[in-house]
């Protein structure tokens, strides 16, 4: 069982006083989406689309990355780094890590802020090569734009591009290293300090002092999940190895447990009607728990376990079925209710994927890394509807995708596109 240590406690009274900042259905402000759902219910994209097709804009990226875009307003925001380009001029003292601010009307950079990389910073070796320095997505709630690096820390900025406050997580890393990304929570900024520090932290998002620590979190890149309850209630869920939690989001305080995967995670778990879904391991296992339980609920909550499932990617929810492609490009549907498999099928690609499936209505989007995007339909057979490639990109794209608005954001090594119809103020 994990040990709790509390930094600073914000006051009952105050704490529910506290209003959760209103979010339109427009913005994408976190990754996957508000709530981490990845779904947009209804939205006119085009089926097919290139690099000379159906594209609003294009604009080059100052550096690489594999984080997703996030979108408040007229306003998108994503991270990347500089400073390092091969193994062989890996120079850690040059490193940058940037927030970059777009006009999301025409694509222009509006600001482009940086900071130091932590000397702590793992060495460039091939396994950081393939997806970079800036993996985690930030996050916005209109008021400042939050993102996270690993041992570098965690940095706050304010909408014209200030540097508020900068925090540190821990100073261990691995391999991997560094992947989960942040998420808001009322006045508080949730990171998963699992490879830096084995915690959970939940920052003041104004001010970047510790609210609250979860110690004796294992072997979890996963970003974690706020649930919603039927009673319109909160539970913080984390997946880690060998066990899932789930928290009170206010203090951090656990309020269950459930026996999880044996071994590291790395997809977020997503949460609907009650039930949060949870994807993880090498041995690609997958468990299904109700929330709203107190103490161990492996035998009272825990709905299913089946051992199909997810290394990497993570899923959507919709109309009774979990969907993903996992990082073998194998696409998945299972009945959500029983867990039993509707379809498996690999896809037509044949590519590797890091990115996680999104629903754009009656689409799913599959983002292979140099193989294009597969639209599917989302319903429980199996049906390739396009395979949509920028042709003129050469670099990976290990991001997943944003909508908004009517619009796709893709991300690659090199560049960042918008699908879709142009938008203007007027609009």
């Amino acid at each position: 069982m994990p040990s709790f240590s509390t930094i600073f406690a914000i006051p009952l009274a105050t704490a529910l006083a506290l209003a959760v900042t209103p979010v339109s259905a427009e913005n994408w402000p976190q990754f996957r989406g508000l709530g981490g759902n990845a779904s947009v219910a209804k939205v006119d994209l085009p089926l097919h689309w290139s690099g000379s097709k159906t594209m609003a804009w294009k604009t080059p990226l100052p550096g690489r990355g594999s984080s997703s875009p996030v979108v408040w307003g007229d306003r998108i925001y994503l991270t990347a780094f500089t400073g390092i380009e091969t193994p062989d001029t890996a120079d850690k003292s040059k490193l940058q890590l940037h927030v970059i601010c777009f006009d999301r009307n025409n694509g222009t950079i509006i600001w482009d802020k940086s900071v130091a990389a932590s000397p702590l910073t793992q060495d460039y070796t091939k396994r950081i090569q393939g997806h970079g320095y800036a993996s985690s997505t930030p996050t916005t709630d209109g008021e400042a734009v939050y993102a996270f690096f690993g041992v570098s820390g965690v940095v706050a900025y304010d909408m014209s591009g200030k540097l508020l406050w900068r925090a540190s997580v821990g100073d261990k890393s691995a391999g991997f290293g560094s992947a989960s990304s942040p998420v808001i929570f009322n006045d508080l900024v949730i990171v998963n300090g699992s490879i830096e520090s084995d915690s959970l932290i939940a920052f003041d998002k104004r001010t970047g002092q510790r609210v609250w620590t979860v110690q004796q979190i294992n072997r979890t890149w996963t970003t974690p999940c706020v649930a919603e309850l039927p009673d319109g209630s909160n539970e913080l869920v984390i997946n880690q190895k060998e066990a899932i939690y789930g928290l009170d989001p206010w203090t951090g305080k656990q309020l269950w447990r459930c026996n999880g995967i044996q071994d590291y995670v790395v997809p977020m778990p997503i949460a609907h009607d009650g039930v949060v879904y949870c994807l993880g391991g090498r041995q690609n296992r997958c468990l299904a728990v109700r929330l709203g339980g107190r103490g161990d609920v492996t035998d009272s909550h825990k709905l299913w376990d089946v051992n199909i499932g997810a290394n990497v990617t993570s899923p959507v929810y919709f109309n009774g079925h979990l969907y993903w492609a996992s990082d073998k490009a194998i696409a998945n549907c299972l009945n959500a209710k029983t867990g039993e498999a509707v379809y498996r099928q690999r896809l037509n690609t044949r590519s590797r994927i890091y990115a996680s499936i999104v629903r754009a209505g009656d689409r799913l989007l599959v983002t292979t890394r140099d193989r294009g995007i597969v639209v599917l339909d989302a319903k429980p057979e199996y049906h390739e509807l396009a395979v949509n490639t920028i042709e003129t990109d050469e670099g990976m794209f290990n991001a997943s995708p944003a909508i908004s608005d009517g619009q796709l954001l893709i991300r690659s090594d090199s560049h960042i596109y918008c699908i879709g119809n142009v938008k203007t103020s007027a609009e």
